[in-house]
């Protein structure tokens, strides 16, 4: 299992694609992504939700929802598969939601590969531009990069990696490589940084 933590832009989603095209087995992709789509409006972001407190009528919702996919995550996992898992796990919310601490213990036990994802705030910056047609951020009208730079600040802050990778200067690909090879190596660490 590897968990891809790291901002929204910052390259979790091609890494998983390019793990899933490579001959090494079967991979699953569950995270953030999947997660809203399950979710009516009245509910987005989901566990999406930026740093910040921005949506404290929201944060019960988003414990549970993290809780829920991380129990999914580790039931695929306890049937032999792969599992890549793509979120931006933060502690930065209007109340202590301790999300972390919750995913460590879904997983206790488990075979758990922790990479941290990041690049430059700019090029997140212009990553969202090219997906919200010149916009810095989904909402925004002008490149504020400040809710950037508060993910990308607080997604990594307090962890310790088994592995990170800057997808400014690797490809996802190149990414995918590096966490077969750390794979192979053996299983990670990154879980007790969670745990914390």
């Amino acid at each position: 299992m590897v968990i891809l933590n790291g901002p929204p832009r910052s390259g979790k989603s091609s890494i998983i694609a390019a793990l899933q095209a490579a001959a090494d087995g079967v991979w699953l992709g569950l995270g953030v992504d999947l997660a809203q789509q399950m979710l009516g409006e009245q509910w987005q972001p989901g566990i999406g939700l930026r740093p910040g407190g921005e949506r404290p009528d929201l944060e019960p919702m988003v414990a549970r929802l993290y809780q829920g996919l991380f129990g999914a995550v580790a039931a695929h996992s306890r049937q032999g598969l792969n599992v890549a898992v793509d979120v931006g796990l933060h502690e930065d919310y209007s109340t202590p939601l301790g999300i972390r601490r919750r995913v460590a213990e879904a997983l206790s036990g488990l075979p758990v590969l922790v990479v941290g994802v990041d690049c430059p705030v700019e090029v997140a910056i212009q990553r969202r531009r090219e997906t919200w047609g010149g916009q810095g951020f989904a909402g925004g009208g002008a490149a504020n990069p400040d809710p950037v730079q508060r993910w990308h600040r607080e997604v990594h802050a307090g962890l310790d990696y088994d592995l990170e990778v800057d997808t400014s200067v690797l490809s996802a690909a190149g990414c995918a490589e590096r966490i077969t090879a750390h794979l192979r190596a053996g299983t990670g660490l990154g879980l007790r940084s969670l745990a914390r």
